[in-house]
């Protein structure tokens, strides 16, 4: 007998540091008119792990701005800094698997060590070199007992190792071969933030049944490494698709950061939804 197939789920899942500006709003309705499309679901997740960037009035206007656009989800909406419980349970269940280590270095630390090897940093990021790596169970937990901050990384290769040859597909792209090590080895938590986004999105997407992950191309290389985590913690694999990312007038891609117009900035100079819907080319 054949299996039916699963419907499809989409989610928007912005982290409320900030006011949404077009490039969000591209992202909102290319998750919410595929699913639309499809008769499927329209999930709404609110990445709210970084208690120091993150604000309520931020997570308020992301509800207003949805609403504006006119676009309905699914409730209860998910709050990572609700769930932290299942964030630990998954950092034990690698921990258990031998593939975290303690990682006592600082952003500095680790360009020094980069600039002193001749190696240029990957995508304007500077890959950890592994240093704490090779530290024996006895010092780290020598250097944990006196207080001294650490984070929880990944090794990268150990978990290739037990996880075996592995790929996923995006629509866009095709069939892909995981390449975890792009990302080295990558962070999954701190003690200022106690899980980081690789950890929490491939969760979140399994507890939330989501079939289709869409996000914008500078995400890419962060599935390499999610395919990973799916596979260690027997997560469901969904499927992908890297969208186009907005740029402004002189190119650069719009950011929070570098000071995009919100879309509270549009309504309050008079765009109506439908003529921002049109502009991006819905």
């Amino acid at each position: 007998m054949l299996k039916s197939r699963p419907m499809l789920a989409t989610r928007f899942a912005p982290s409320p540091t900030g006011y949404l500006h077009s490039g969000h709003a591209f992202s909102a309705l290319f998750a919410e008119r595929l699913a639309r499309r499809a008769q499927g679901r329209f999930v709404l997740r609110i990445e709210d792990i970084d208690a120091g960037r993150c604000r309520p009035e931020f997570a308020d206007a992301i509800f207003e701005d949805l609403a504006w656009l006119g676009l309905g989800f699914e409730t209860p909406v998910r709050r990572q800094s609700r769930h932290m419980a299942d964030y630990r349970q998954a950092l034990d269940r690698l921990d258990a698997m031998g593939v975290l280590y303690k990682c006592f270095c600082t952003r500095a630390d680790i360009r020094r060590e980069i600039e002193a090897a001749g190696a240029a940093p990957h995508d304007g990021e500077a890959l950890y070199p592994g240093t704490c790596r090779h530290r024996g169970a006895n010092e780290s937990g020598a250097l944990a007992a006196t207080g001294v901050p650490y984070a929880l990384r990944l090794d990268v290769a150990a978990a290739c190792r037990i996880a075996g040859p592995l790929d996923w597909h995006d629509r866009e792209a095709g069939l892909q071969t995981a390449r975890p090590e792009l990302l080295g080895d990558a962070v999954l938590a701190r003690k200022d933030v106690p899980a980081s986004y690789h950890l929490c999105v491939v969760l979140d997407d399994h507890l939330q049944r989501i079939t289709l992950v869409t996000r914008g191309q500078d995400l890419f290389a962060a599935t390499h490494l999610h395919r990973l985590l799916q596979k260690l913690l027997g997560l469901d694999t969904p499927d992908y698709c890297h969208h186009r990312l907005l740029a402004d007038a002189t190119g650069a891609r719009l950011a929070k950061r570098a000071g995009a117009p919100s879309l509270r900035d549009l309504r309050a100079q008079g765009k109506t939804p439908a003529a921002l819907i049109a502009e991006l080319g819905f």
